[in-house]
């Protein structure tokens, strides 16, 4: 695995590296988002450092990281460039997920793996769709997979698709069109024919993610493509204690969008250091006030760092939260990121709100956090019932 890109760093994890690889990202992450493209370069990046692969598993060759680790790349990432940290987070969870649970036929794991080390593989879930929306809320998808004597014909769209002009693998959740139907996930080669990607993401943040609605139009894929496929009520998850999918997707989730607010962060002292009105006669970061408000971005930064390692640490020692737990940290540091950046704009007025600086690409992409599943009124329902009925 490489480790070596860098000037003078010969590990990837270490607290320089991470510095280095969020400048890097940083220098092309607002052309990705003016473009609203795949964001190649820092995936490029991410491969020559050997990061693609990051929790593959150490028995097939890979580095096996865990919660700490893998937070840590995902932050760093997000802090230069998050629309390439979501599209990341899929692939990271993908192995993660896979090395603890082997649900995936071995074969199809395994060549996985081995395109994620050579810094390829990209794979993403595909799940929401224009009529169902999120399944999260229930409901089976209208996507069909249909079983044929070549394979499976699939036929759906989906919405959302988060990295679709820039993934290898699209793992499409559909339901088969059996008496019985069951639903799962049914990997399929991007290059496959009958996928058209319909070019319609343009929202307000996170425009690299390329979110585009994908349609598959009696898609051929072979009869293991089905990798993941059970029946409905196999995938209700029981209350108790959180499942690796769901910690991994709080804990990522909470570390992009901190990683944004820290890059707001880091923007702002450097304008409030610079800036000098004439009738102040020194810097802006010399204000109280200004002081003051800094200081309350600092406190929300500090409680998400906190939340988000002692989290991971405890996971990393096979202490895992609830379900309600681990989604009631995504909430708080996501709502802090919030906060934290719009702190930022209370400081910088018209500067901040410009598209000359950063800060306002910065707010675009940490308000994108409120859309990610679960959103808040689930979390906060589930957290209510839980404490009233103890």
């Amino acid at each position: 695995m490489a480790t070596q890109s860098f000037a003078g760093v010969t590990n990837a994890l270490d607290d320089t590296a991470l510095e280095q690889l969020t400048k890097h990202l940083a220098r092309t992450a607002e052309h990705y988002d003016r473009a609203g493209e795949f964001p190649q370069a820092a995936f490029d990046i991410l491969a020559r450092q050997g990061l693609v692969g990051l929790t593959v598993s150490r028995d097939l060759g890979g580095q096996g990281a865990g919660y700490v680790d893998t937070l840590r790349v995902l932050g760093a990432v997000a802090k230069g460039d998050p629309s390439a940290a979501l599209i990341l987070f899929m692939t990271y969870a993908f192995h993660a997920g896979e090395a603890k649970g082997g649900r995936w036929p071995a074969a199809v794991h395994k060549k996985l793996a081995l395109e994620a080390l050579a810094g390829r593989g990209l794979i993403g879930t595909f799940r929401v769709e224009p009529e169902l929306g999120t399944p999260v809320r229930g409901g089976l998808p209208k996507t069909t997979a249909r079983q044929t004597a070549d394979g499976w014909r699939i036929v759906g769209e989906k919405i959302y698709s988060t990295g679709s002009t820039g993934l290898d693998w699209f793992a499409v959740w559909a339901r088969t069109n059996e008496a019985e139907p069951r639903v799962g996930l049914f990997l399929i080669d991007s290059s496959s024919p009958g996928i058209t990607i319909v070019p319609e993401w343009d929202h307000l943040g996170m425009r690299a993610t390329v979110s585009h609605r994908v349609v598959f139009d009696d898609t051929l894929a072979p009869t293991s493509a089905a990798v993941d496929v059970r029946r409905p009520e196999e995938w209700v998850l029981p209350t108790g204690q959180a499942n690796g999918p769901v910690l991994w997707n709080a804990l990522a989730i909470a570390a992009i969008y901190d990683g944004v607010a820290r890059a707001a962060r880091d923007w702002l002292a450097g304008y409030l250091n610079d800036r000098a009105p004439a009738n102040l006669g020194a810097p802006l970061a010399t204000l109280p006030r200004v002081q003051e408000k800094f200081g309350e971005i600092e406190a929300l930064l500090q409680v998400n760092r906190t939340l988000i390692f002692s989290a991971a640490q405890a996971a990393d020692r096979g202490e895992l939260p609830s379900a309600d737990s681990a989604n009631v940290v995504k909430h708080v540091i996501t709502t802090n990121a919030i906060q934290a950046v719009a702190i930022g704009l209370e400081l910088t007025g018209n500067p901040g709100i410009s598209r000359n600086h950063p800060l306002e690409r910065h707010y675009r992409d940490v308000l994108c956090s409120r859309i990610h599943s679960p959103q808040a009124d689930t979390i906060l329902i589930g957290a209510g019932r839980a404490g009233l009925s103890r």
